[in-house]
């Protein structure tokens, strides 16, 4: 295969791996094994490629989530006795 051509899965096609994906118009959809890759309203069927994968964007969400709850317990005061 040539360098820089890629074959990205099209409107149409199932979904293989779960993840985000976007088109070459910069529309982004999160997608599941199974799924159909959707055609766009304005421009019919485009290629879809995967930006990332639902694990990494879990991870940042528990991360934040985490950082919230230590900021929380900051605020407790602590009763001694």
């Amino acid at each position: 295969m040539a360098e820089g051509k890629q074959m990205y899965p099209v409107s149409g096609e199932v979904v293989e791996t779960d993840g985000v994906y976007s088109t070459e118009w910069g529309r982004e959809e999160l997608l599941k094994r199974g799924d159909i890759f959707p055609s766009d309203v304005m421009m019919g069927d485009t290629e879809w490629k995967l930006e990332s994968l639902p694990i990494d964007d879990e991870e940042l969400r528990v991360e934040d989530e985490s950082k919230r709850l230590d900021q929380k317990h900051l605020h407790i005061p602590r009763i001694s006795k």
